[in-house]
């Protein structure tokens, strides 16, 4: 009976510490990288394997193993940043007493610069798509704040057709500027789909079955 007893002690003496009011910051940033890690994980490891499946070559232990290390590689990169940035935070309003807007700025710089300043394609796809995230928003401020005014006409239309004419004309004639995912995707819709030498590759298959 000793191990249960152990058990249920410990994790009477875990609940009772994470109830503490003053251990409450540091346990929030040690949660933080927690969710960093299982959210980078949830999100990566299913773009991962379909993309792996669909467009990279190899046998199945080296796709296996890169769906591993993208997967990895995202959830520890998210973590360590969650964890910079909650701590960074934590730290200023110590020392300064309150919470100002600057220190969510200036702590996630630090943390990108730390975590995501590295230029590899898993980082590459996550500064890109919040790129795109921040872009959307900045311009929906701007119209908040009155520094530029409410359009009379839903500009998202001109918004898709500037952004499928620009990257459509990259593709062609730039492919080398688009990111390595991107030009495979578009590869697969664009160009190999000229190609076919009876109805197997043509409605089966992409491309011709080697002999094995």
């Amino acid at each position: 009976m000793a191990g249960p007893d152990l058990v249920r002690t410990l994790v009477y003496t875990i609940n009772h510490l994470l109830q503490q009011e003053k251990y409450r910051a540091a346990l929030a940033v040690l949660k933080g990288f927690r969710n960093g890690a299982v959210y980078g994980a949830k999100i990566r490891a299913p773009h991962a394997l379909v993309m792996t499946f669909l467009f990279r070559s190899g046998s199945l232990k080296d796709k296996l193993r890169a769906i591993l290390k993208a997967t990895y590689t995202h959830s520890r990169n998210l973590a360590y940043f969650v964890f910079t940035y909650k701590g960074l935070q934590t730290l200023q309003q110590k020392i300064q007493g309150k919470s100002f807007q600057s220190h969510s700025f200036l702590a996630a710089c630090v943390g990108g610069w730390l975590v995501f300043g590295d230029n590899n394609n898993i980082n590459s796809q996550i500064n890109m798509y919040l790129l795109s995230r921040i872009l959307f928003a900045l311009s929906r401020l701007a119209v908040e704040k009155g520094f530029i005014p409410q359009p009379k006409h839903d500009p998202f239309p001109l918004f898709a057709t500037l952004v499928w004419g620009i990257v459509l004309w990259l593709f062609e004639y730039h492919p080398h500027t688009l990111q390595p995912s991107l030009q495979s995707s578009m590869n697969y819709l664009y160009h190999d789909s000229n190609v076919w030498h009876d109805i197997s590759d043509f409605l089966v298959y992409n491309k011709p079955r080697t002999a094995s």
